[in-house]
């Protein structure tokens, strides 16, 4: 009997040591877990560091300035997101942003440490832009659901989906050759002038956390060179 309360009791304290050791395991492993988390958070943000930087050195005539995402359009549509530079920081109106995909906008409004980004999705968002092999130009527009289009492309082009298009440089907006995106459905109809695509950008707005803004570029405004119409 007395051998019988001793296993028992030897038993029971065993048990609850090992119950003591399994807590302070799964403790460990929920720490190990959290850094491997942490360092993987990390190695991603380097690589879009490292893949900015690439860009910027791909274009060494632009001057940068790296900024991140701290706010977005609230609204199911994205016409716009906050950076975190503003105009201490040498950020004015107009200036062209970039991530080392493509286009993503160009500034609207700064304060002295915020300034707010147009989204080429924008429904007010116009560019003249062309596309990569056939030369073809038009104009990119956005729109209230956020879906992009090429418009006022003459017939005489040749549009093929899968087609890059890139800025053309006219009008005075963007620098050219900055990547937007690329041809989607092209929409051609008999005796109209002009034929038109949507476009399906290369940049994932919503995901955006660090972006460039091209400081050197300045925006050229051509309107009171353009006569007016007659009546």
């Amino acid at each position: 009997r007395y051998l019988r309360l001793y296993d028992f009791f030897t038993a029971t304290n065993d048990l609850n040591v090992l119950r003591q050791e399994n807590a302070a395991l799964e403790q460990e492993n929920a720490l190990l877990q959290t850094e491997v988390i942490e360092l993987e958070e990390q190695l991603r943000e380097a690589e879009v560091y490292y893949a900015l930087l690439d860009f910027a050195r791909s274009s060494p005539e632009n001057q940068y300035v790296a900024a991140l995402v701290i706010g977005r359009d609230p609204s199911p549509f994205m016409n716009y997101v906050i950076l975190d530079h503003g105009s201490s920081d040498g950020i004015r109106t107009g200036m062209p942003v970039v991530t080392e995909k493509g286009l993503i906008g160009r500034v609207d409004a700064v304060t002295g440490n915020a300034a707010r980004v147009q989204l080429i999705s924008s429904i007010d968002f116009q560019a003249n832009v062309r596309t990569q092999d056939s030369e073809a130009e038009g104009v990119l527009q956005g729109s209230i659901t956020g879906d992009l289009t090429l418009e006022m492309v003459s017939q005489d082009n040749k549009l093929q989906p899968g087609d890059l298009i890139l800025t053309s440089g006219l009008g005075g907006n963007f620098p050219g050759d900055v990547l937007i995106g690329e041809v989607g459905t092209v929409t051609k109809k008999e005796n109209a002038l002009f034929q038109s695509c949507t476009v399906q950008s290369v940049v994932d707005f919503r995901t955006l956390e660090v972006v460039l803004i091209i400081q050197n570029f300045e925006p050229v405004e051509i309107e009171p060179l353009i006569p007016d119409e007659e009546p």
